[in-house]
């Protein structure tokens, strides 16, 4: 069975309304680099879909000292953005070409291990993001957002409308390692975010990815890093933390074993580059 219904509204009110009025039943779909997939195979079959195109969500702005991504703007538009770096790297990093141009910012936080290698990036750049419905808006952390494989915090009637990043003051780098050199599932996804005074370290933001059951910040890791100065004993015990924090999966991509042995050798790997 096939969408009987295709619903493209024209504004972040008129979307909220749709979803409110239709309720589960209706499939919000942005670029369609996740949905049509499923869609296509068969195995999602809604009837009733809406489209967010149109609904002004596209869109990226300087305010009060962050970034602020709407969330249909497209993975290409981040690769042009010039505000963040590690925003640039991350975006090419997911798919090709083809996706980029389609799949959205707000799209990728939804993606499944070992997809979402966006959203990663975000993470470690302590980003909010505005949910939205036809009653009102809330902003929490996108590392709350999270709540389990394929569960978030988003409550019935809402919709994801912005992501705000600000802009980092600190050192910043993103690793991921594949098994081929682009266009590629992530065996782990490394990024971080490092604030220094002097040679020692004051915040720290260390996120993973495709080593749990969704993107994730590395706590105890962060916490181990906080007044070192980054020297060569102290990136071996934090790689051994961010390795024992991970809950790696076995697919067709890699072993259990294998994800958890790289998240400690791309963990230290990450700082180093840091710490140089």
């Amino acid at each position: 069975m096939t969408a009987k219904v295709y619903y493209q509204p024209q504004s972040l009110g008129e979307a909220t309304g749709l979803l409110a009025e239709h309720g589960p039943v209706l499939l919000v779909m942005a670029g369609g680099t996740l949905a049509m997939p499923l869609i296509n195979e068969g195995i999602s079959l809604p009837e009733k879909v809406m489209g967010l195109r149109r609904a002004g969500l596209n869109y990226l702005r300087r305010s009060n000292g962050s970034l602020v991504i709407g969330a249909t703007t497209t993975l290409t538009q981040m690769i042009d953005q010039q505000e963040i770096p590690i925003l640039q790297e991350a975006a090419q990093n997911v798919g090709s070409w083809a996706i980029r141009n389609m799949g959205t910012v707000g799209g990728n936080l939804f993606a499944p291990p070992p997809a979402g290698d966006f959203a990663v990036a975000l993470l470690a750049l302590d980003a909010q993001i505005k949910l939205v419905s036809k009653s009102g808006a809330r902003t929490i952390p996108l590392s709350d957002f999270y709540t389990g494989f394929m569960t978030t915090a988003l409550v019935p009637g809402e919709l994801l409308a912005e992501i705000l990043v600000p802009i980092p003051k600190g050192t910043t780098t993103y690793l991921k390692y594949g098994r081929r050199h682009a266009n590629t599932p992530a065996v782990v996804t490394v990024a971080a975010h490092v604030q220094f005074e002097g040679e020692r370290v004051i915040d720290a933001r260390l996120a993973l990815n495709a080593v749990g059951p969704h993107p994730f910040r590395a706590g105890k890791a962060e916490q181990a890093l906080i007044g070192t100065r980054l020297d060569p004993p102290t990136l071996e015990a934090v790689a051994t933390i961010a390795r024992e924090e991970s809950e790696p999966f076995t697919d067709a991509v890699a072993s259990e074993w294998y994800r958890q042995k790289m998240v400690g050798i791309f963990v230290r790997r990450a700082l180093e580059k840091i710490a140089a």
